[in-house]
């Protein structure tokens, strides 16, 4: 990574490949400030991943939306994470999320305030999505922040469609977004 640039560490769980997509998007709009961490399926990340987070400017969470929370992979990793808190090694860096589930709602907001609770435990600083939403007569899932969320990144990935249908394109704009907003704000902080 150039030397000018804020270092942002993006880590997530994905079940099915929808929220891969979703953090992907996040990812491309931070440019090249940023990287991927992908949780294995027992919630587990390499030594070198846990050393980019401490190195970070920001940590993004992300995971699918299950029975109103986090996946468990992404709560291993929460848990994991108490050497960190007990250092306060992520003390003042910012941190931002994203969640992914097949229903309109699907209890979104429960992921995202967990993300921010356990950011807030790390003493870290909450980026918000910063997107009006789109709430208007005309408005349709391919708009930017659809959802109409505030805290993060939500979107929709129904049910029966592969993770080339899902998440919609409006979501997938706002993650981009949402990337791009975070890179903006680590390169002012990390100035």
């Amino acid at each position: 990574m150039e030397a000018n640039m804020a270092n942002i560490e993006i880590v997530y769980f994905s079940g099915y490949g929808h929220t891969d997509r979703l953090a992907q998007a996040v990812a491309d709009g931070a440019g090249n400030s940023a990287r991927l961490w992908k949780l294995s399926e027992n919630g587990t990340l390499p030594d070198d991943a846990w050393e980019a987070l401490d190195q970070a400017d920001a940590i993004l969470y992300g995971s699918p939306t299950y029975m109103g929370g986090p996946a468990w992979q992404f709560k291993r990793f929460a848990d994991d994470s108490s050497k960190r808190w007990f250092a306060r090694d992520w003390q003042d860096k910012l941190a931002g999320g994203f969640t992914n589930s097949a229903s309109t709602n699907g209890d979104k907001g429960s992921t995202l305030a967990y993300f921010n609770t356990l950011a807030s435990q790390h003493g870290q600083i909450w980026v918000s999505l910063g997107q009006a939403p789109s709430n208007t007569l005309a408005s349709t899932p391919s708009d930017i922040n659809w959802g109409g969320g505030s805290v993060g990144v939500t979107a929709i990935s129904p049910s029966d469609s592969s993770p080339d249908q899902g998440p919609r394109n409006g979501d997938l704009d706002s993650a981009r977004a949402f990337g791009a907003r975070v890179a903006s704000l680590a390169e002012r902080f990390a100035a």
